[in-house]
């Protein structure tokens, strides 16, 4: 019992935020293709295999990322009774655990067409490189950004077998959307982060915070609204963008620098903004 707590400890099985903030951009791309290419039980199925590769990858990019930031996370508060940097798992076995999640995910990539694939086993580079980013540049969620919204690509692809500006469009937008709810979610270690010089859009942006996340927001609005235009579609739809137009309003509201609580509820409503999304590309199918 006490083995499992710690592997849902080290996957953040426990705070499916994480998961979920992988899976939506790639059901993003999905219904773009499934837009052009209405078939219905093909994308039901792929829907399924990418939301179990999400959950796979983040489980296997969260204890990988544990095992970089161990003795950072031994510094800070938020982090330090993490099992690895707690000592209550090795990193041997942390790094076993992390085979046999890569090892699940990548027969389910197998399942995809050729391209999907080459982008899958190339998204590796980006996933496994990102926790050395805080290290080097102030712009690690920009590189968030690029790795999470992979899906975006690989899930268009699935569908159409090959790459337009579409999806590129959509995957701009989404990492401008990563750039700003990361800078959010950082906000709530900035002391610590400060201290031992771990580098964040968060620590950049600090006296300037809203300003930055809500031009993020600006910018990912904007481009969405550019693939909208470029694709022709009713007009009227565009109504179905204000949900999601109105969460992007209530977290630039709630969240405060100094108070990391509300930067945690500011982050985890993202969510909700990912769905909104999701079913604004969905309806372009069935309105």
């Amino acid at each position: 019992m006490e083995k499992i707590q710690i592997f849902i400890q080290l996957t953040r099985l426990n705070k499916p935020i994480g998961f979920l903030l992988l899976f939506w951009p790639c059901a993003w791309g999905l219904s773009l293709g499934y837009y052009f290419e209405g078939e219905t039980n093909l994308y039901l199925k792929y829907l399924i295999l990418f939301f179990l590769g999400s959950v796979l990858m983040r489980s296997a990019g969260c204890i990988f990322n544990d095992i970089v930031d161990r003795n950072l996370d031994k510094k800070v508060k938020r982090t330090k009774e993490r099992p690895i940097a707690s000592g209550k798992i090795s990193v041997f076995e942390s790094f076993f655990y992390v085979a046999i999640l890569c090892l699940i995910a990548l027969s389910i990539l197998l399942q995809f067409n050729k391209i999907t694939i080459i982008l899958g086993m190339s998204s590796m580079f980006l996933a496994f490189a990102y926790p050395f980013m805080k290290r080097i540049t102030y712009w690690p969620q920009l590189f968030l950004g690029l790795t999470f919204n992979w899906g975006i690509i690989m899930g268009w692809t699935s569908i159409i077998n090959n790459i337009t500006i579409e999806p590129f469009i959509l995957y701009v937008s989404a990492i401008f959307w990563t750039l700003g709810y990361d800078t959010i979610y950082g906000l709530q270690d900035i002391n610590d982060d400060e201290i031992i010089g771990v580098k964040s859009t968060s620590i950049k942006f600090k006296n300037k915070a809203k300003i930055f996340v809500g031009s993020c927001y600006c910018l990912c609005l904007l481009f969405i609204l550019l693939m909208f235009l470029m694709m022709k579609i009713d007009i009227y739809i565009l109504l179905l963008s204000l949900p999601f137009i109105f969460s992007f309003l209530f977290q630039l509201k709630i969240f405060k620098v100094d108070n990391p609580k509300s930067c945690l509820a500011a982050f985890k409503n993202n969510n909700i903004t990912g769905f909104f999304i999701f079913l604004f590309i969905y309806s372009f199918s069935i309105l």
